[in-house]
């Protein structure tokens, strides 16, 4: 099979083994005679498939009974909306700015209340994740708003913020299920699936109940989280093949051992790559150490001209999508769930035979 390691930051690269067999079940899925695809959503014979993926990413997560899980559409980016329109009541939010997701965060809450910006890592390119000082942080605030991994720049909560009795919620979308997180420590998770959890199409909103509800009149129906948990993410048509392409994927990380045993592998690969940076000279990576994400690990030589020549290069010998993004420059590897240990390796192999051809 010629396959290319993908180190794109999303849509990212998928495990082979959930592709075989989405493969082998398109046209017709077990013995129901049609494809996923052509399923009524309220159909008993889809509703196995939806319920064993609401039960798959439980157990993974180990999602207590009070929160509910939704599949939703918009991406994560809708979220930044909704989360305001349901969860203010005093109409007051505290966020920290971290990279381009939040502060798309932060100007959309701003359309709906008052937001205070508790800390920001922006004069230094969000190289590093800021200290947070309990003092400024808005005692009366209804939420806590967080981006648990910055997929662009490359940075990660290590330690998570002391909010007291205010919720804190987070966008996990480029880190979600790539380490073990303490749902209870959070009123709510939002993720887009286009990292770790499937295809691009499906969001997913883990939320503690006592916080759906409290939309006001004039919120849209389709942004009351209160329909889509009374209605079990069923009140329009969800993306169906999306949600099936996820409880592959829920299937496929159950049989790599769970979240833990993915944690030490990505660990693993995180490793391999960073300390070859860290002792390369031709190559450094741009994120304080203390912070460094294990999913997106963003890199440079230093020269532009350089740059762009090791991603055209990279590129002829199959690795793929390693060009940073366009507001920062350099290079980025996502090195998400499904890229093997062996395809980091083969990475850093690469990297080093053209360090010798180009120092």
């Amino acid at each position: 099979m010629d396959r290319v390691y993908n180190f794109s930051a999303g849509p990212s690269g998928l495990p082979v083994a959930v592709l075989e067999r989405a493969q082998k079940e398109l046209v017709v899925y077990g013995d129901k005679k049609m494809s996923v695809m052509e399923m009524s959503h309220r159909s008993k014979m889809y509703l196995e498939i939806f319920d064993a993926a609401i039960d798959g990413i439980r157990e993974l997560m180990n999602i207590p009974a009070n929160y509910k899980v939704m599949f939703l559409q918009g991406g994560a980016s809708l979220q930044f909306s909704m989360i305001p329109l349901n969860l203010f009541k005093n109409g007051k939010a505290d966020y920290v700015n971290t990279g381009e997701w939040s502060k798309k965060a932060i100007k959309e809450a701003k359309k709906f209340g008052e937001v205070n910006v508790v800390a920001s890592s922006e004069e230094s390119t969000f190289n590093y994740i800021p200290e947070l000082d309990p003092s400024k942080f808005t005692k009366d605030a209804d939420y806590f708003h967080t981006t648990t991994n910055n997929t662009i720049y490359g940075t990660r909560y290590v330690d998570l913020p002391n909010t007291g009795n205010v919720p804190l919620v987070t966008d996990m979308s480029s880190c979600i299920l790539s380490e073990v997180y303490d749902v209870t420590k959070y009123g709510m998770i939002y993720a887009g699936a286009q990292k770790n959890i499937g295809p691009a199409g499906v969001c997913l909103v883990i939320i503690r109940e006592d916080l759906i509800g409290n939309a006001g009149a004039n919120v849209p129906t389709m942004m009351d989280y209160k329909i889509h948990a009374d209605n079990d993410s069923m009140f329009n048509t969800p993306p169906t093949y999306g949600i099936y392409m996820a409880k592959l994927m829920f299937d496929w990380l159950k049989e790599q051992g769970g979240v833990a045993a993915m944690q030490k592998i990505n660990e693993q690969k995180a490793k391999a790559l960073y300390d070859y940076l860290d002792e390369s000279k031709l190559f450094s990576a741009t994120v304080a150490k203390k912070d460094r994400s294990l999913m997106n690990i963003p890199f440079i030589t230093g020269n532009d001209d350089l740059d762009a020549k090791f991603v055209k290069e990279s590129e002829k010998s199959g690795f793929v999508n390693l060009k940073g993004h366009r507001s920062v420059g350099g290079m980025r590897a996502s090195i998400y769930n499904a890229m093997t240990l062996e395809g980091v390796q083969e990475l850093v192999t690469f990297m080093k035979k053209f360090e010798v051809e180009n120092v």
